[in-house]
Order: structure tokens, then C-alpha cells, then sequence
């Protein structure tokens, strides 16, 4: 199987972070463009010159520091709003004071809210809350008392902040939901494929050291016992083993997501095979051919991706491994091959006494799922579908449908009777 794995990059805060980068850059030309409209009203401009050359040289020197959570640090959050704070509270020395008790903006203006946002996208809302509760001090010592617009903006920038650190957490937890889910349902799968494999070969010879020991009987029927314990606790492994705990971390969760549902495509069906050219499954068929299992087959190939043929004739393997282990060995069976336009069908039936209904759900719940696991697992893995037809009395039918191309999924046609 190659060994594939894409990374892809997908977050809720992404945007967030794009959209602040952009805004902290039109805030900075909004700032610049109140001062240059009313600079001459200024009673000292040149320290308003000075702050918002530091504020320009800032803004574009550290647009990196705000591309993502792992590049904005805490001290670049501490540095930052600093320099905004600084900027409120340079206002009253640079402007004029009847400017200021009017109501008129601060030097940052509202490029002070980009370094609030910015502790709400990088810690939540506590943090939020935190910074824009610095800003609130900072607008009331310069205008030197509370105002209604001063109040205003204040609780503005209070409530837009503490929401955008609400909505970022909640992202982050659904993350993080998300990429355990994806990590269960890998881990399920994986488990499932593993049990089918093992049904296919240990657990039948398991099965059979058991039998053949009580035969024989002596040191033999010891060996027996023995070999029935560990078909017994390896069945009840494959049938409930215990899902990994999740080593996904907080702040990666996004590609922990992503990486493992690519990981899970990958060993869902992606084999070095899947590039080869569709083989022929009558040739795979044809050594169960014997006897007592007669095949039907068109004349033509029945071409399938290579993986797609493989599952579908381990699982005729093990639908005739059920005739011989409850019909008996003296049981018939035949293989019927349909070649249809968009899917192929490959039905199993035997001339054995059938099985009683809600045989199959008492051996799911025992361990023994090589109907579900070896039969249905492997069609379902496929996108394709197998129904189960058993009248007591008249035999059963296993009919298996696959669809040839691999993208294809097939809803089930009809509910059939349990075997």
C-alpha cells in the first residue's frame, strides 16, 4: 500500500486572521488620513508625525506576526497594544484640547480595536476582555472622565471583541470534536479491516484445531481446547477492541482533522494497484470452481480495479467457507457472475438447510462476524452492497454487488431477509 499523506491547512481562524491583517492596514491608512486632514489644528503635530511613523513602520514590518495563532506570541500581543495604548494617551499632548473634550479621535483611532481583536482570535474571550478593558482606561484618562461617545465606542469594541473570542473558542472545541470523530472512525475502520483478515485465516484454523482435536481426542483434544480459548479471546478482540486515546492537541487540531480523514482515504482504498490496469475477476473465481461449487461466468471478462476483485473474491472465499461450516462438506453451492453495464454481481447459493432467523444477529453478538466483517465489510468498503437471502429448509443466497467505478456508490435496492 503507498504511503500517502496530504496535509492541508484547514482552520475557522484562518479567515479571521487574513481579515485582521487587512484591517489593521486600512485602519492605519484611516488614522494617517484623519491627521493629514486636520494636522493644522494640532497644537503640537510633530509628536503625532513621530507616532504614526512608528505606527506605519509596525503595522507592515510585523503583518506575519497576525497570518496565524502560532506566529502571533504573546509578547507581540503585549508590544502591540502597548503601542496603542500609547497613542490614546498621546493624544491630549498632541492635540488641541478643545479637540479632545469635543469628542475627537485618538491618534490610533480605530486601529486600536486590530490589537484587541487580535488578543480575542489568539486567547478567546477572557482575553478579549482583558485588553479591551485596557482600552477602556486609556479612553477615559484621555478624555479625562467618562462621555457618552467615549462609553460608547468603549462598549462597542467591549462586546464586538468578548463575541469574536466567544465564536473562536467554540470553533477551536468543534476542531477538535471534529478531528476525534475522524480519528475514531479511522481507527473503527482499520480495526474492522483487521478482523476480516483475521477471520479469513486465523480464527479458521483455529476453529479447526478445535474440531479436529475433539476427533482425535488425547493430547490432541488438549491442543483443542486450547486452540477454542484463543478463538474465543481473539473474537471477542477483533469484535470490541478498545479505540486509541486521541493525542490531538489543541492547537492542531485543524491538521490533525484533515490529516487523519486523508490518512483514512488513503488506507480505505488507495493502493499502489489502483493505477494498474482492471484485471479479469473470473480468474480470481476460478479456484473455488470444484465438485461441489459450480461457476457461471460470462464470456467475456468481468474487469474490476484490482482491489475492488480481490475483496469481492475473499469474500465469495468466505461466503463458501460458511456452506461448508454449516451446510456440510456434501453441501453444493454455485457462483453466478453477472457483467452489467455500471456494476457486477456475484451471487453465492447453496442447497443447505438455511439458516433460522436471527441466527446472525446471535452470532454478531457472540464475536463471529464473518458475515458482517469478511462479507458485508468488504462490499461496504467498496461502496458496493451485499444481501443475504435464507429460507429455512431452502438454502441460502449471498448476492454481492460491487460497482466498477470505484467513486460510485450504491444505495441497497431492498431490505433482504437476515441470514
Amino acid at each position: 500500500m503507498a504511503s500517502r499523506e496530504k496535509v492541508m491547512r484547514m482552520s475557522v481562524e484562518q479567515p479571521l486572521w487574513r481579515a485582521l491583517a487587512g484591517y489593521r492596514i486600512l485602519a492605519l491608512v484611516y488614522a494617517v488620513g484623519l491627521f493629514a486632514a486636520a494636522h493644522e489644528e494640532f497644537t503640537r503635530p510633530w509628536p503625532a508625525v513621530a507616532y504614526y511613523a512608528v505606527l506605519t513602520v509596525w503595522t507592515l514590518a510585523t503583518l506575519p506576526r497576525v497570518a496565524s495563532a502560532a506566529a502571533c506570541t504573546k509578547p507581540f500581543l503585549a508590544v502591540d497594544l502597548t503601542i496603542a495604548l500609547t497613542g490614546i494617551l498621546l493624544t491630549p499632548f498632541a492635540d488641541a484640547h478643545e479637540r479632545v473634550q469635543a469628542g475627537g479621535p485618538t491618534l490610533p483611532s480605530i486601529w486600536t480595536a486590530g490589537a484587541v481583536l487580535a488578543f480575542a482570535i489568539k486567547g478567546g474571550w477572557r482575553w478579549a476582555a482583558l485588553a479591551s478593558t485596557l482600552v477602556a482606561v486609556a479612553n477615559l484618562v484621555e478624555r479625562g472622565g467618562p462621555a457618552r461617545d467615549t462609553v460608547h465606542n468603549v462598549i462597542l469594541v467591549w462586546v464586538a471583541s468578548i463575541a469574536i473570542g466567544y465564536v473562536v473558542e467554540v470553533a477551536r472545541a468543534s476542531e477538535r470534536t471534529l478531528a476525534r470523530a475522524l480519528e475514531i472512525e479511522a481507527a473503527t475502520r482499520e480495526r474492522e479491516r483487521l478482523a476480516r483478515d483475521i477471520h479469513d485465516s486465523v480464527l479458521q484454523v483455529l476453529a479447526m484445531v478445535q474440531r479436529r482435536g475433539a476427533v482425535i481426542g488425547g493430547e490432541a483434544a488438549e491442543l483443542g481446547r486450547m486452540a477454542g480459548e484463543q478463538e474465543v479471546a481473539l473474537r471477542t478482540l477483533v469484535s470490541g477492541g478498545l479505540v486509541p486515546v486521541s493525542r490531538t492537541s489543541p492547537d492542531t487540531a485543524a491538521d490533525s482533522a484533515v490529516r487523519t480523514a486523508d490518512r483514512h482515504a488513503v488506507d480505505a482504498g488507495s493502493t499502489d494497484d489502483d493505477a494498474d490496469e482492471p484485471v479479469d475477476l473470473r480468474a480470481l473465481l476460478a479456484p473455488y470452481a470444484g465438485a461441489r461449487v459450480s461457476l457461471v461466468e460470462p464470456g467475456a471478462p468481468v474487469r474490476l480495479a484490482p482491489l475492488a476483485a480481490r475483496e469481492v473474491a475473499a469474500a465469495v472465499g468466505a461466503a463458501l467457507d460458511n456452506v461448508r461450516k454449516h451446510a456440510g462438506e456434501r453441501a453444493c453451492a454455485w457462483i453466478l457472475v453477472e457483467d452489467e453495464p455500471h456494476e457486477v454481481t456475484v451471487t453465492v447459493r447453496d442447497d443447505g438447510p438455511g439458516i433460522p432467523e436471527g441466527r446472525l444477529a446471535q452470532a454478531e453478538g457472540e464475536g463471529r462476524l464473518g458475515v458482517a466483517l469478511s462479507i458485508r465489510g468488504r462490499l461496504r468498503d467498496l461502496g458496493g452492497r451485499a444481501e443475504l437471502i435464507s429460507v429455512p429448509g431452502q438454502g441460502t443466497e449471498v448476492e454481492l454487488t460491487v460497482p466498477k467505478d470505484p467513486k460510485t456508490t450504491n444505495e441497497p435496492r431492498g431490505k433482504a431477509e437476515q441470514r
